[in-house]
């Protein structure tokens, strides 16, 4: 009877002590600063549906890097739009921006098919000047069997829903010309490796650093259903993928490592309260990058 009423009395007073230490206060609880040599431009892939519903694609990320101090931007172009249509949109953005705060140079961090217009643009123009590092996240840099699956419905299918992409694209942004199926005819892996990359090599100034993404099939990591087939689909042809781009696919130059994260967890579209750290987790991560090579180039 008195050992019981000890043993009450333990794991009462462990409540009690579990109960005072949620209420203890943190010495810093606002988020923790990142400094950056450079401001931040998020680059925003193919598609308009994010801009449906946010105000850019990449919207939300840029927020939380805001919220770290870091000085962040994520702009609109043309969502459906060939490489070089979209490349020269991200030019006049990055020379937008350096006008305007003035800045030296500019950390570019591309998510999906920006990457690849990004690297287009550091061959194609002088804007390379003005960019510190190129981080490309989930992008087709040796393209994806996706693109290939959607080539493969009926031809006069394919002009209707090009058609309707392209009015869809050029109602959302009308100062870019929207080419849905050319965009998608690009991101092939036949065209990416074999016409794309020996046209456009690294440049010799810039820092490439690349994140890959997986879940679903391969992975331990949940995926929404609807994009189940896509995910295998991609699985047996290219391995591990995000249902968009796979693994071996987005890594490109220093490849720093695979988030568990979907593609459109990844510019946190239908992201669970529970898989929320991890996409908050993640991008922090790539600021913490950046700022550590900062550091390495300083010293």
């Amino acid at each position: 009877m008195v050992s019981s009423l000890k043993t009450d009395h333990r794991m009462k007073l462990l409540e009690t002590q579990k109960f005072l230490k949620k209420l203890e206060l943190q010495e810093f609880p606002q988020p923790e600063i990142v400094q950056l040599n450079y401001p931040v431009l998020l680059c925003h892939g193919y598609g308009a549906l994010a801009s449906v519903i946010k105000p850019s694609p990449m919207h939300e990320v840029c927020m939380l890097m805001r919220q770290h101090g870091v000085i962040a931007f994520a702009p609109n172009i043309v969502p459906y739009a060939k490489i070089e249509t979209r490349a020269a949109e991200w030019v006049k953005k990055i020379e937008q921006l350096s006008e305007k705060y003035k800045f030296e140079k500019i950390n570019v961090i591309a998510h999906s098919m920006a990457g690849l217009d990004m690297r287009y643009a550091l061959n194609h123009s002088d804007i390379h000047y003005k960019v510190a590092s190129l981080t490309t996240v989930a992008s087709p840099h040796r393209g994806t069997s996706l693109a290939e699956l959607v080539l493969t419905t009926p031809e006069l299918l394919q002009e209707k829903l090009g058609e309707m992409f392209d009015w869809f694209g050029n109602s959302m942004y009308p100062k870019g010309k929207s080419d849905a199926v050319g965009a998608v005819q690009q991101l092939t892996r036949e065209y990416v490796r074999e016409t794309f990359n020996p046209a456009n090599p690294d440049h010799e100034d810039i820092a490439y650093y690349s994140y890959s993404a997986a879940v679903g099939k391969g992975t331990g990591e949940p995926l929404n259903p609807i994009y189940r087939y896509q995910n295998q689909h991609i699985y047996e042809h290219e391995g591990p993928n995000d249902s968009f781009v796979s693994v071996e696919s987005a890594k490109w130059g220093t490849h720093v490592k695979t988030a568990p994260l979907s593609h459109l967890e990844q510019i946190k579209i239908a992201v669970s309260k529970e898989r929320t750290p991890k996409y908050e987790k993640f991008w922090f991560g790539v600021l913490e990058q950046i700022s550590r090579e900062k550091k390495m180039v300083n010293e």
